[in-house]
């Protein structure tokens, strides 16, 4: 019986690198039947830990675009469009979105706060051809102000 579970557990794990659907499949039967003991825990644990860093992937990388869009709509006023205000409106609907669906990732965007504004002054020099020097030092607006579905700079 030992034999067996572990010859299953091992053609589950190698399945894992060959056809991550079918694994997925299969792990999602056995779980839900209990079957834990049966189980590629080591690489369920290892997805499950993937899904929280994928959301938090997304958080940082929708807090940046908006960062980048409410500072060109400061610092380059004259080239305001529409086109800036849909894309604020949008990333923060959809930071909301993630919120909602992982509230503790909100204490993240005082933390990751620094790391993300250096990345969107990087992207903005990029996309605006202004010196880096030009932006603030640090991030101009409160987390409050960012998520803000009223606020422009």
């Amino acid at each position: 019986m030992q034999s067996q579970r572990q010859s299953t557990l091992a053609d589950l794990s190698a399945l894992y690198d060959e056809d991550f659907f079918e694994w997925t499949r299969r792990s999602a039967e056995l779980l839900r039947a209990g079957q834990l003991e049966q189980a590629d825990i080591e690489h369920i644990a290892e997805e499950i830990e993937d899904m929280g860093k994928r959301d938090l992937r997304e958080l940082n990388s929708r807090v940046q675009v908006l960062l980048i869009h409410l500072l060109k709509w400061q610092f380059q006023a004259e080239k305001r469009s529409q086109s800036w205000e849909s894309t604020i409106a949008s990333q923060r609907i959809e930071i909301e979105g993630v919120i909602e669906q992982s509230p503790s990732l909100r204490d993240k965007l005082h933390t990751e706060g620094p790391h993300n504004y250096a990345k969107a002054v990087r992207r903005a020099v990029a996309q605006t051809g202004l010196p880096p020097g030009h932006f603030p030092a640090e991030c101009p607006f409160t987390v409050e102000q960012i998520l803000d579905p009223e606020f422009l700079p």
